[in-house]
């Protein structure tokens, strides 16, 4: 059962104290972290006061727009980088305890007596985390091993109870991937310029292990343990330094993090903390051989290290600042030694924390409480069948591969990216649903493929989401129709069908833009249970719901009085008229403009065409160009004008 937060032992007490902090004789409420209050200092008078952090940050910020940008390669040096990336799994247990996996409860509410290194409690390998990281690793194309291993790592910190970590250095369960950058990755264009097909940076291997305890200082040197995050599973993937350039590093980070996103392997980034980056860092002169090797990469500088970045503008930052330092010390005839070192947000430079441990200092055994984990090929080739698309490939076919979509490359890179691909599922659901209603003639028309995805993608991306935005409404399949207090009718849930329904109408010039909006107060942004049943997806199914759906919304249309109506000739005559008056300078123009090239210049007469076509639209009437030029065109020059 969770260990209460009045649970900790004087062995725990020793081990803070042992390090000269000063904790309290009531550890319960050490562990506490609400209820705490810090005071102020009061500034002292007659001395300047520091400038914020905010300030700071927007000052750099104004030195770097005004032209004193960092340059991501430094002429006669080489680069190289490698990863190590730390991810929160998506389970509903810690790796080693049946706890839940949480970092917003209360403190201390979800740790066993394992998590906090009670004497005799025995990790327990929990079966469920094994699949997101299967999920992560063959999204990372990695070879998955038959037979992985646990490892202890021992250092003595306060936030790791047992006094080791335990993790699967030696022996992981998943080896060779490697992570694929195309243009629309935003790697560095130096890079991608020589490798025109993606940029393959290789990954050396990924293993699970647990995290630490969180640690809130509370000054002035109190310091509050909270082991709900204690034992928390995480993957470490561990790139080979491949890397070239500080922008493509952190392409490489934000890469990992929509892969692990996209296949439900982690879902808290790093915007939440669910991700964190070391970098290892080097530098050689161009054209000299380097001393050292690591993960079959050979000629490398001697590496530094810079532990927990936690954006992907920090991983950036972090490398141009140890690699100007490191070829600084080089060019003065200094000698970089390995060592590990930190980086704060807004700083130009890093700062020696540690000499760089060796792997014996960790002193590296089998944990001899837990069996090596085996891995069947049935469950790896199961978990491959399974995994959705992959983002590249979704990224292809929208753009380029499926000449039916051609959505530009910024509409493509925001559906695949929200909400786990649930938002790319809604698109494609809905233009399911509306090859239901194309009739043969629309079907064959060579345009309709594209107008039909740009229609859609721009109401999935920006209709609905302005509207619920400013409704504070969830998007629709986030929130569960059953649990709804609505008064709205519930057949017209915004499910991909009814907005199917809604874009045939839109498309085929029944309704106007305008119009269309206005229908979304009439439905109900609730998700559609039907719409996740397995029985929904089949044909039959699918074309029911798109013909109620279309029903629905005709009827809505015909209530509101939102059918476009014709318009006659006395109307295109009374809207040329209004249009004119409003702006005579621009219709004087478009009468000169006629006059002088005998009707070869058209463009300020098109423009009046338009604002004709607009007033039409907010009348709910369908203008037609042809028509709107003829009779804007009699109106400036009428018969009995001699001009």
């Amino acid at each position: 059962m969770p260990l209460s937060r009045s649970v900790n032992t004087d062995s725990q007490m020793f081990k803070l104290l042992s390090l000269g902090l000063h904790i309290s004789h009531d550890l319960p409420n050490c562990l506490n972290l609400h209820n705490t209050t810090t005071a102020k200092a009061s500034p002292l008078p007659g001395l300047a006061q520091p400038t914020p952090l905010r300030n700071q940050l927007k000052d750099t910020q104004h030195a770097k727009n005004a032209g004193n940008v960092y340059s991501q390669h430094i002429d006669g040096w080489d680069l190289r980088v490698g990863l190590e990336i730390h991810a929160e799994l998506s389970t509903s247990h810690k790796l080693f305890s049946s706890a839940a996996p949480t970092v917003t409860s209360a403190p201390n509410t979800h740790a066993t007596a394992f998590d906090t290194a009670i004497p005799g409690a025995q990790p327990k390998f929990q079966s469920g985390v094994l699949l997101p990281a299967l999920r992560a690793a063959l999204a990372l194309k990695c070879d998955i091993q038959a037979r992985s291993a646990w490892d202890r790592k021992h250092y003595f910190w306060w936030d790791q109870p047992q006094g080791y970590q335990i993790t699967q250095y030696y022996e992981p369960f998943a080896k060779n991937g490697h992570v694929a950058l195309y243009p629309w990755d935003d790697p560095d264009p130096v890079d991608i310029l020589f490798e025109p097909n993606g940029i393959s940076i290789g990954v050396k291997q990924v293993q699970m292990e647990q995290d630490t305890a969180k640690t809130t200082l509370q000054p002035p040197d109190l310091h509050l343990l909270d082991f709900n995050r204690a034992g928390l599973p995480l993957v470490e993937i561990i790139t080979r330094p491949e890397i070239k350039s500080p922008k493509t590093a952190a392409a490489v980070v934000r890469k990992i993090q929509a892969l692990l996103q996209s296949v439900g392997a982690n879902s808290t980034g790093m915007e939440l903390g669910g991700l964190r980056a070391d970098v290892n860092v080097s530098v050689r002169r161009k054209g000299q051989r380097g001393p050292m090797e690591y993960a079959g990469v050979t000629d490398l500088g001697q590496r530094t290290e810079i532990k927990n970045l936690s954006s992907f503008k920090a991983v950036e930052d972090a490398i141009v600042a140890e690699r100007d330092r490191q070829t600084g010390v080089l060019e003065a005839g200094g000698v970089i030694v390995g060592e590990t070192r930190g980086w704060t947000l807004g700083t130009s430079n890093t700062r020696r924390l540690r000499g760089k441990e060796g792997e014996v200092d960790y002193r590296y055994m089998p944990d001899p409480d837990l069996e090596p984990l085996r891995i069947g090929q049935d469950l790896v080739t199961h978990v491959l069948l399974s995994m959705p698309t992959r983002p590249d490939d979704a990224f292809k076919q929208l753009t380029t591969v499926d000449v039916s979509h051609g959505l530009s490359v910024k509409d493509a890179k925001t559906l695949i990216s929200l909400d786990d691909g649930e938002r790319l599922e809604f698109y494609l659901d809905t233009l399911r649903h509306i090859d239901m209603l194309l009739c043969e003639s629309e079907v064959k028309a060579a345009d309709t493929a594209k107008r039909v995805s740009k229609t859609v993608s721009n109401w999935v991306l920006m209709e609905i989401p302005n509207f619920i935005s400013a409704h504070s409404l969830p998007f629709p399949y986030k929130y569960d129709l059953h649990a709804s207090t609505s008064n709205l009718d519930p057949e017209l849930v915004m499910s991909t069908p009814l907005l199917a329904a809604i874009a045939i109408r839109l498309l085929r010039g029944g309704i106007t833009q305008q119009s269309a909006r206005a229908l979304l107060p009439h439905c109900t942004f609730l998700s559609d249970p039907e719409s996740r049943s397995p029985q929904a997806k089949n044909e039959t199914t699918m074309q029911a719901r798109a013909g109620a759906a279309q029903i629905l919304v005709d009827r809505l249309i015909a209530e509101q009085n939102f059918w476009v109506q014709p318009v006659d000739e006395e109307l295109y005559v009374g809207i040329a008229r209004d249009v004119i008056t409003v702006n005579q300078e621009m219709a004087q123009k478009a009468k000169d403009e006629l006059s002088k090239t005998q009707g070869k210049k058209r463009g300020k007469l098109m423009w009046l065409v338009g604002q004709m076509a607009k007033r039409g639209k907010e009348k709910g009437q369908k203008v037609e160009l042809k028509e709107a030029e003829r009779f804007i065109t009699d109106a400036l020059f009428p018969p009995d004008d001699t001009t």
